[in-house]
């Protein structure tokens, strides 16, 4: 808004909204359908979500939580972010929203996710790591007398770590077979340790809540050793959240919830350009260049503008010019 009264052009913050809003559903939306196309046809997905204040949503008060998902790709496929604005946090969502998915999915406790067709879930070590962490960090310093047992509950999930940081550049299936050799004897013995745990901790404590945590997704926890597409956490889809999560500062909240979709759909492409090396401000304006000049059904076409498409000029990539 202030760069273009600098120019001479005064535009209202609603005019500069409602352009970004009329691109997204007019153009955006139709290269977004292609993405989630491709995304569901992939067999290793990661899920999570985070909230968003929308204003002005029916029958519901200005400060209710409603809920930005993101769903994006494993280390296999072609890298996509696809963020979806829906009013709640209800287990419908993603059961809608990956309707014809089949295959494994990384997500965290939350309970919602359970239960979808042809699904897997594939629980997070990071999230199991963090509450012994949290753990540790509850017992007063003049208590650790020796090894506490936060701090062995912690060194069993750092050891799984360790396993994980000398298989960065491995393929599908060395990193299975370090993990059958390696990490499997760590979890036999976790496991082993954690149901002991059990029987000795108070459950509200800070270490029982580790516990019990381990314990509940104790069979999503493990999931990860059995195919080397897996990964020990749900980190990527955290970190793809991130620049949803730090514009939110800034903005604070969105007014309509046709805002919020439009929202969803500029966050997807922009998040999957990064994602794919492109300079988004360039592929945004390649693409919104060529869409009004092309069917939109016509799936030839579309393909030819998705981020990884050997279509794309060179010069739209990050670090190179045109």
């Amino acid at each position: 808004e202030q760069q273009f009264a600098r120019h001479g052009y005064p535009l209202s913050r609603q005019t500069l909204a409602n352009w970004v809003v009329h691109a997204a559903e007019t153009w955006l939306e139709p290269l977004y359908a292609k993405l989630r196309q491709v995304l569901l046809a992939q067999r290793y997905l990661h899920a999570d979500e985070t909230t968003l204040q929308v204003l002005h949503e029916a029958g519901r008060a200005a400060q209710t939580q409603s809920y930005m998902w993101v769903y994006r790709s494993g280390m296999d496929g072609p890298p996509m972010v696809l963020y979806d604005y829906q009013e709640t946090r209800s287990a419908e969502h993603p059961r809608r929203f990956l309707a014809g998915f089949q295959g494994y999915l990384h997500v965290d406790g939350y309970a919602g996710y359970e239960g979808l067709p042809d699904v897997t879930l594939v629980g997070c070590w990071a999230h199991a790591r963090r509450k012994f962490d949290e753990a540790l960090k509850a017992v007063p310093p003049k208590e650790r007398k020796g090894k506490t047992a936060a701090e062995e509950g912690l060194s069993y999930c750092n050891a799984l770590y360790a396993v994980e940081k000398k298989l960065k550049n491995a393929s599908a299936e060395e990193r299975q077979r370090v993990r059958m050799a390696k990490s499997k004897p760590i979890l036999d013995a976790f496991l082993a340790w954690l149901e002991k745990q059990e029987q000795q901790m108070l459950p509200k404590s800070a270490l029982g809540r580790a516990v019990n945590y381990g314990l509940k997704q104790w069979p999503k926890l493990i999931r990860y050793v059995e195919d080397g597409h897996l990964e020990i956490d749900n980190n990527r889809c955290e970190r793809s959240l991130k620049p949803f999560v730090i514009g939110r500062k800034n903005w604070l909240f969105a007014n309509t919830p046709r805002g919020a979709r439009a929202s969803a759909t500029a966050y997807s492409i922009v998040e999957t350009a990064k994602e794919n090396g492109l300079n988004p401000m360039a592929y945004l304006t390649y693409v919104l260049e060529r869409l009004p000049n092309i069917y939109l059904d016509n799936a030839e076409a579309m393909e030819a503008l998705i981020p990884w498409s050997k279509a794309l000029p060179v010069g739209i990539r990050r670090g190179t010019s045109k």
